[in-house]
């Protein structure tokens, strides 16, 4: 597979992670306290593998969703920032299926990418339509037999949706254990076989801070609401390839 439309650090990465074309990290504008991660295994882990980029690369601490045969392995990642930020690019690495990786583990095959949308779930992920949507290249692309491997810069598409981020929320719908499509069906019909959990070891971020700090949102609740005065939600987006 070509490394058309995203970009590798590898061993000839920038020790510094500056890149001018897709930012700097933007762990530092992260709120960890505010992070969180629906059906992870172990509570905190969402959180655990927004590492450092100089650990980008570490097997542990990782995130794998419920060990659980009989559940779907999907993990909904929800990342606020303590200022507006322009993000350009998001990185996804997994170990499970390096030559080291666990058994039973797989890694993430679809990610759908949703900003600005708070107090998100499953239920409301599943029908609404995101932001953006990747398709992660297959672990074999980035692991060979020596145990070596990078990470991969995915640009975000259109840029003007990633301005002023807030907060943006990854849905990990499907893995590589799992049948072609269901990513993008969401349709479990076929699907009779025992779930293999998700497993990821690092998710990273870059772009530009705009030194805007986040603001808490109040809500005013009317008694009675006017049809006119509301929308269809998600009507104000539009999915589409991030890569």
């Amino acid at each position: 597979m070509s490394c058309e439309g995203h970009s590798h650090d590898h061993e000839h990465a920038e020790a510094d992670d500056t890149n001018a074309a897709l930012g700097t990290s933007l762990r530092p504008s992260i709120d960890f306290s505010s992070v969180t991660c629906l059906n992870e295994s172990s509570p905190g882990s969402g959180r655990s593998i927004l590492k450092l980029y100089e650990n980008r690369l570490t097997a542990d601490p990782s995130l794998t969703s419920q060990d659980d045969p009989d559940e779907d392995p999907e993990l909904l990642l929800t990342v606020p920032f303590s200022e507006a930020v322009g993000i350009k690019s998001l990185s996804v690495l997994s170990h499970a299926d390096s030559p080291s990786g666990r058994d039973n583990r797989a890694a993430p095959r679809t990610v759908k990418i949703y900003v600005n949308r708070p107090n998100l779930d499953f239920e409301t992920v599943r029908d609404l339509e995101p932001t953006a949507t990747i398709t992660l290249v297959p672990p074999i692309h980035q692991w060979d037999a020596n145990h070596s491997g990078g990470t991969i810069d995915y640009p975000l598409r259109p840029a003007g949706r990633f301005q002023n981020v807030t907060e943006i929320a990854l849905y990990f719908c499907d893995n590589y254990a799992m049948p072609n499509g269901y990513g993008a069906s969401n349709d479990m019909e076929d699907y009779d076989e025992d779930r293999v959990a998700t497993e990821i070891t690092y998710i990273g971020f870059k772009g530009k801070g705009t030194n805007v700090k986040r603001k808490a949102v109040e809500a005013v609740y009317e008694t009675t609401g006017m049809k006119k005065d509301h929308k269809v939600p998600g009507s104000e987006y539009f999915g589409r390839e991030g890569v």
